[in-house]
């Protein structure tokens, strides 16, 4: 493993880049290994170079960094998003978020905030410059994310991109998922030398039977609220008492709506996402659920696919 978090410097202005630069050569611990002065350009180098870190302005030429940084999320999805910005109002502070962004860096404060956003995000916890006026939601914004996978090989990378980046920085992660499913994520995270079983035996990693968690929530053929609170509940606060790091947000990957869906029921599938998004809001959570590609392709299945996406942060297929 590199010593050093390799970093991509995406802004247009060469004079704050060459303050980057400056700021990030006294430490040893960052090395900027890529530049980009626009968005096309961007996307391209963060494919190329998976870096570590993406710092990212707003107002680049060609392709605007927020549109930028969701197609960098599906091509580099281990590079942590920081934005650095002259754009300081709580809306677009909370888009950036919405994004995938960890940090967000006011260029006023970028001085005082640089060295410390970048430990912060790599420590996996988010980051806001102090003088931003935001609500605190701003500051817990949660990821409830899709994925729809086109094969097998997919979606068990992007299960282990997406648990990976819990365990690198100390935190709980959590799979419901078919028992087919739950074993080839643990031992393609053992590939990628993870120790899993010790994850397992510490309660940061929880595996979880969908079909039967889906028996425990359910009555009459849709999720009981009640019920969703109070079992997924009792294993987000497990997972919690597991990690062992000051920031406690716990990672979430499942497949329970997914499998409602393919059984035929879009009704339960629907109000399962809305449930997900209620907890979101009284749990440290992010989640990311897995749906297959075919399921979005049925032609008399749009209004469940609209719905569904309706319900997430952000939408993705691969």
């Amino acid at each position: 493993m590199l010593p050093f978090c390799r970093i991509l410097l995406v802004d247009d202005f060469g004079p704050f880049r060459q303050f980057v630069r400056k700021s990030l050569q006294a430490s040893a611990e960052f090395r900027i290994v890529g530049e980009a002065l626009d968005g096309m350009e961007a996307i391209q180098k963060a494919h190329d170079l998976q870096p570590d870190l993406i710092l990212l302005d707003i107002g680049l030429p060609k392709l605007n960094g927020m549109v930028a940084a969701e197609r960098i999320r599906i091509l580099a999805p281990d590079a942590k998003l920081v934005f650095v910005s002259l754009e300081s109002s709580s809306a677009i502070v909370e888009e950036a978020f919405r994004r995938g962004a960890r940090g967000y860096i006011h260029k006023m404060r970028a001085q005082a905030d640089l060295i410390p956003a970048i430990e912060a995000v790599l420590a996996g916890k988010h980051f806001v410059s102090s003088d931003l006026e935001f609500g605190d939601s701003t500051k817990v914004h949660r990821r409830h994310e899709v994925l729809f996978w086109s094969d097998e090989m997919v979606f068990l990378e992007s299960a282990r991109h997406f648990i990976a980046e819990a365990l690198k920085t100390d935190r709980s992660a959590i799979v419901i998922a078919t028992p087919s499913h739950r074993e080839s994520i643990v031992q393609n995270l053992k590939a990628a030398a993870f120790d899993m079983d010790g994850a397992i035996q510490k309660g940061i990693y929880t595996s979880l039977n969908a079909a039967e968690a889906l028996s425990d929530i359910m009555v009459n053929g849709l999720p009981d609220r009640g019920r969703c609170f109070e079992t997924l509940g009792s294993v987000i606060e497990s997972s919690v008492k597991a990690t062992k790091t000051e920031h406690s947000r716990i990672s979430v990957f499942g497949e329970c709506a997914p499998l409602l869906w393919a059984e035929g029921n879009t009704n339960g599938a629907i109000e399962l996402e809305k449930v997900c998004n209620d907890l979101i809001k009284t749990r440290d959570i992010e989640v990311l659920c897995a749906y297959p590609l075919r399921l979005s392709q049925r032609a008399d299945d749009e209004a469940t696919f609209n719905s569904i996406c309706a319900e997430h942060t952000n939408v993705f297929f691969r």
